[in-house]
């Protein structure tokens, strides 16, 4: 069976950092686009950060409100990808999910982990 399964959320004062986990699992993820998406309440799910594969060139793309405060990241050889949030906002407060999708294959998703920014 193949999971996506996050980690990493919680509770935040605005100014903060959060790092997110994913591990994959039941499949090697390392020719997939792997990426962060979240939604907040009442809100559709937006696409945070994704990166592409080490053999599409590992290239990394974000929604223009968190560039320069997130980060994503990829381990291949643990099948993980990373999100470090920094310079966190209320505006930031929802759940993000995880993501995986290439081409001619299944797109996998994760349960997701609730990020809350607040003080």
């Amino acid at each position: 069976q193949v999971q996506l399964v996050e980690s990493g959320g919680g509770l935040v004062q605005p100014g903060g950092s959060l790092r997110l986990s994913c591990v994959g699992s039941g499949t090697s993820f390392i020719f997939y686009t792997m990426a962060w998406y979240r939604q907040a309440p009442g809100k559709q799910r937006e696409l945070v950060a994704s990166i592409t594969s080490n053999t599409s060139g590992g290239s990394t793309n974000y929604v223009d409100s968190v560039k320069g405060r997130f980060t994503i990241s990829r381990d291949n050889a643990k099948n993980m990808v990373y999100l470090q949030m920094n310079s966190l906002k209320p505006e930031d407060t929802a759940v993000y999910y995880c993501y995986a999708g290439r081409s001619h294959s299944q797109d996998y998703w994760g349960q997701g982990t609730q990020v809350t920014v607040s003080s």
